[in-house]
């Protein structure tokens, strides 16, 4: 089972102490070699019809780079390093980190209900924000119904109907709004289940607004983007067009013809997206956030521990889509198990014409970020190629 697009389009303030601030990582040496990851980049693109892939890797040793295949099939320009692409719900991780850092600072606590920070809007057809926690947002156990499912969402979104509604803007209510009035109701009571769900993560959002007075976009800024130098990364909002160099993102438009066209989806408004699925970034920009969560520097240790060492099972999902087998999702990260033994750490997403990856050690010391500048078929097993090859490299030859 991959991710899919209804499954959620996989797709820090001036207040950090001193202990959690992070200054901006300096350069690595680009080591040589990766073999392995380099043929797996390759077989993306000769067998499995990718435009273009790349990965960036950081170890004991420094940074390796690769890629293969094209940014824009019409000019035949080959993918670069420094390219921004959408991240999809990879998103998620940095809205769950500014979550724990306000949680840190003692302005909320996982445990506050959603009723208790935005009142009377989770209520009726099922819902009580009552008994619905923050917690539970993060890691996707409240049964809220996933507003990217609802069919007349969904299908503003599908093939002809892209091109018509390709602009239209949301505001995060709006989106709540979709998920919780449809009809089908909760996927489970509160905390009996996995159901992966954007509208968890637009309401974490608005929750970091309630509590801070400030917008998401700027919280982002100041706790992530900023400290930690990631001058690629931006919240497009509504912006259509991504700034700075770029890759074509080619979607099928989430068509169920198998044999499907492919579109230019590059240009578009992702309001819809926002905190769970906004973000734009860089392979270099994602390895430089993840290194930093991962190995600690973003979070005292109290919060790391509830980040990633409770994680609910996802295969315990109710009435909900199924999610990636072999994984557990904790405060807006999950670990996979890997086919060789081991498990590593992270997240991913899938938006329009994007899949991206970014996954590692628990530690942070060894990670890779990845991304295929097309959303079809084979994306998810195309990143978990690339992801064996480099931390399984004995059964990738």
């Amino acid at each position: 089972m991959t991710f899919s697009v209804k499954a959620g389009l996989l797709i820090g303030a001036l207040a950090m102490t001193a202990s959690t601030m992070v200054t901006p990582a300096a350069s690595a040496d680009t080591t040589p070699g990766r073999p392995a990851v380099q043929r797996a980049l390759d077989a993306a693109v000769a067998k499995g019809g990718a435009p273009g892939v790349v990965a960036e890797v950081r170890d004991r040793k420094g940074v390796w780079f690769g890629s293969a295949g094209v940014s824009d099939t019409k000019t035949g320009r080959e993918r670069r390093q420094a390219e921004r692409f959408r991240i999809g719900s990879t998103t998620k991780a940095f809205t769950a980190t500014v979550v724990l850092q306000l949680v840190a600072e003692r302005k909320l606590t996982l445990d506050d209900t959603v009723e208790k920070w935005l009142p009377g809007l989770v209520q009726g057809n099922g819902y009580d924000g009552g008994k619905i926690t923050i917690r539970m947002l993060l890691n996707h156990s409240s049964g809220i119904f996933n507003y990217g499912n609802d069919e007349e969402f969904f299908t503003k979104g599908t093939g002809d109907a892209w091109y018509e509604h390709r602009y239209d803007s949301y505001t995060p209510e709006q989106l709540v709004r979709i998920g919780l009035t449809n009809a089908a109701g909760p996927y489970f009571d509160p905390g009996k289940g996995f159901g992966y769900s954007n509208t968890n993560y637009h309401l974490a959002a608005m929750i970091i607004e309630r509590a801070t007075g400030r917008t998401y976009g700027q919280e982002l800024y100041q706790r992530i983007i900023r400290p930690l130098g990631l001058s690629a990364t931006y919240l497009p909002g509504s912006e259509a067009k991504i700034r700075g160099t770029h890759p074509r993102h080619y979607s099928t438009l989430f068509s169920q013809d198998p044999d499907p066209k492919l579109h230019d989806a590059t240009e578009m408004n992702q309001s819809f997206a926002w905190a769970a699925g906004g973000i734009v970034s860089t392979t270099g920009d994602l390895r430089r956030f993840f290194v930093a969560l991962l190995g600690g520097r973003l979070l005292p240790p109290a919060q790391q521990y509830e980040m990633f060492d409770n994680p609910v099972d996802t295969s315990v999902n109710g009435k909900a889509h199924p999610w990636i087998p072999g994984t557990r999702y904790g405060l807006g990260v999950f670990t996979q198990k890997l086919s060789c033994g081991g498990a590593v750490w992270g997240n991913g997403g899938l938006t329009y014409g994007s899949w991206t990856y970014a996954m590692g050690s628990r530690d942070g010391k060894h990670l890779l970020t990845s991304q295929v500048n097309g959303d079809w078929g084979g994306g998810f097993s195309v990143l978990t190629s690339v992801l064996e090859a480099e931390f399984c490299p004995a059964t990738s030859r």
